[in-house]
């Protein structure tokens, strides 16, 4: 098995929760604060606009380097890795990771050396029908769910010791791709925002991820924890609860706010009642505060920057200079470290 200290994916399935800046920004910040900590990044979505972050955002032409990455022979990337793997799906091959890694400094020097990454590819969407037909064949004597949806544990069985922490981007949907990387990792890093939409979020994930409140008992019998739990395997826990972009108008008397205590109250509720479901047992150790980065999130996104290593003042984006305020930088930095220190 991995020697991997932890393995922490980010998901929501829920669209537009600002998770892939969340995401970079934080594992950016957690591996300057551990440098003596090798981190690999695995980022299992077709958009893969994580990738494009680390290889240096849309001023650093990060999209054209990730294209570069995708027309490897292999793919450098997760699809590629996926590629080998569909002739023979159900036995493990001879497994090169370095075939498939990146090293984003390499590409932007603002992202810390002790990252590397296997990038996104468009490549998954496409291979979702195949791989979905795999894992449902019947094989008499081979669990050919359970083959499959090891694909990224067997990648990280090949890196050895190599890496200390995993970190996993996973695609909103509850595709077969994302199982394979859900059903890799040990926390979740669950993204909301002030909204009932992000509140149903919230109880789609659990139904989803633990099989809660499923409607009848056919979809139970296929459910994604009843697959993992007939293998004896762990379910991975809940991390964090971010509650990310949040505004000053979200004051106690406001619309927003009711939204986020009722979020809360329902993750409260879920704590007394499935605790094996998480890592933390009081409320508040499991949530955070996370303020909108509002123009300092923009231009960091746009040039593929940490919020510590970005300066304040006027920078170029897309040929304006856009000013960035040196007290919004902090605090988007006190926002990241503040969701690092309970990673």
């Amino acid at each position: 098995m991995s020697l991997v200290d932890s393995i922490i994916a980010f998901w929501n399935n829920k669209g537009g929760t600002g998770k892939t800046s969340l995401s970079f920004q934080t594992i950016c910040h957690y591996a300057d604060r551990n440098r003596d900590s090798r981190i690999l990044v695995l980022d299992v979505c077709p958009q893969a606009n994580l990738s494009e972050l680390f290889l240096g955002g849309l001023v650093h032409d990060g999209g054209s380097s990730l294209l570069e990455r995708q027309g490897q022979t292999p793919r450098c990337t997760v699809g590629g890795y996926f590629q080998q793997r569909l002739p023979n799906p159900y036995s493990t091959p001879q497994i090169d990771p370095l075939a498939f890694i990146t090293t984003p400094h390499e590409y932007n020097s603002s992202v810390p050396e002790n990252i590397d990454i296997v990038c996104g590819d468009p490549l998954l969407e496409l291979q979702a029908n195949a791989i979905s037909t795999l894992a449902n064949n019947r094989i008499p004597g081979t669990n050919t769910w359970v083959e499959v949806i090891d694909w990224i544990s067997d990648f990280l069985e090949a890196c050895e010791d190599d890496y200390d922490v995993v970190f996993i981007d996973a695609n909103p949907s509850f595709s077969i791709y994302t199982q394979i990387g859900l059903s890799a990792c040990d926390k979740i890093v669950l993204p909301v925002m002030a909204d009932d939409s992000s509140r149903r979020a919230i109880q789609n994930a659990f139904s989803l991820l633990y099989g809660l409140r499923l409607p009848s008992e056919i979809y139970a019998q296929h459910a994604f924890a009843t697959h993992l739990q007939e293998e004896g395997r762990t379910l991975p826990k809940t991390h964090l609860i971010v509650k990310n972009r949040l505004t000053q108008y979200m004051g106690p008397a406001s619309a927003y706010n009711a939204v986020l205590q009722s979020i809360q109250s329902d993750i409260s509720a879920l704590v007394k009642s499935h605790p094996d479901y998480f890592s933390f047992t009081r409320v508040a150790d499991g949530i955070v505060d996370v303020r909108d980065f509002q123009t300092t999130g923009v231009v960091a996104f746009a040039r593929g920057c940490p919020f510590y290593q970005l300066r304040s003042g006027k920078l170029d984006v897309a040929g304006r200079r856009i000013q960035v305020n040196e007290d919004q930088r902090l605090l988007c930095v006190r926002s990241i470290d503040g969701i690092v220190r309970k990673l």
